[in-house]
């Protein structure tokens, strides 16, 4: 790398190694909570001052309360009879992460899209922080994006890079592209 290097991993540089099983534990009973469709009670897994950070369009949660009503609640409106299935997971201290889909009937309305009664795909990642039994941070990714093209509307209005897989257009080159680059 050409200058200096960035800092890298600083939240898990001080990862406590000895606590990978309890995070397991935290994180598989709260998937199976969230399958259940728990809302009232999710703090069982949660702690009250945790954080949910989302992508653009899901926005970012301070609290359970938060969670609870500006995520959860309006998530099971708009989708009814999901299930969330995680494809992978990855245990590392106080530190995990998944990656996976829900598979969901749409049945609200979801960014103004009325209901469809079309059964989705949402395709998600997650990564989780727990201290003390409870998770305190949750960066999320959610693929709206996605579930919205399921749904019959192009968020990108044509100008999605999916378009350059199809060979429907071609993608652009940086006008200072070098040999290396280009590998």
């Amino acid at each position: 790398m050409k200058g200096t290097r960035p800092e890298q991993a600083v939240l898990t540089r001080d990862t406590d190694m000895s606590k990978t099983d309890e995070t397991r534990r935290v994180i598989e009973s709260m998937v199976d909570g969230l399958n259940d469709h728990r809302i009232d009670d999710i703090g069982a897994f949660f702690a009250e001052g945790f954080r949910w950070m989302g992508n653009q369009g899901c926005g970012t949660k301070q609290g359970l309360k938060a969670f609870q009503d500006n995520w959860q609640r309006p998530f099971q409106a708009a989708f009814s009879d999901k299930v969330c299935i995680d494809e992978a997971r990855l245990y590392m201290g106080e530190w995990a992460a998944a990656f996976g889909r829900q598979e969901a009937t749409h049945t609200g309305t979801f960014l103004g899209i009325a209901p469809t009664g079309k059964r989705v795909e949402i395709r998600y990642m997650d990564f989780w922080k727990v201290e003390d039994g409870k998770i305190t941070d949750n960066w999320v990714n959610v693929d709206f994006a996605h579930v919205a093209a399921q749904l019959g509307v192009d968020l990108f209005n044509g100008q999605g890079w999916e378009a350059y897989d199809r060979g429907e257009r071609e993608a652009p080159r940086p006008e200072t592209e070098t040999t290396a680059s280009r590998a």
